[in-house]
């Protein structure tokens, strides 16, 4: 039975994970069949990373989540912006131009504009 779990790489006191494809009875860093995914808890905020379809594919092949590697699946995927993008919002163009109320201009008769003169 396969299982997707979290393998622990890194120094001592600094761990880094990989999210693996194992079979289930394989040591917690042993062969695995497909790294899919890192994880680092140490970052602020944690960095994860997961490639979500190949995770879909072993799941649909009856792979078993563990229970962190589940949770961190279901956690909704963060949305950073690029320092490129990142602007202020006075200087991000509108998706719809403003448009000014029009305003009933007072025409006057071209009579009395010629009279006036």
């Amino acid at each position: 039975m396969l299982m997707i779990r979290l393998a622990r790489v890194g120094a001592r006191k600094q761990p880094h994970y990989r999210v693996v494809v194992i079979e289930k009875d394989r040591a917690r860093n042993g062969r695995s069949v497909e790294v899919v995914g890192t994880y680092n808890p140490r970052t602020t905020p944690a960095s994860l990373d997961l490639k979500r379809d190949r995770i879909n594919y072993w799941v649909g092949n009856g792979a078993l989540l563990s229970d962190r590697v589940e949770k961190l699946f279901a956690a909704p995927i963060p949305v950073t912006a690029s320092p490129v993008t990142a602007s202020p919002v006075t200087a991000t163009p509108s998706a719809a131009p403003v448009v000014e109320p029009a305003v009933p201009s007072v025409a006057e008769p071209a009579s009395e504009a010629a009279s006036n003169v």
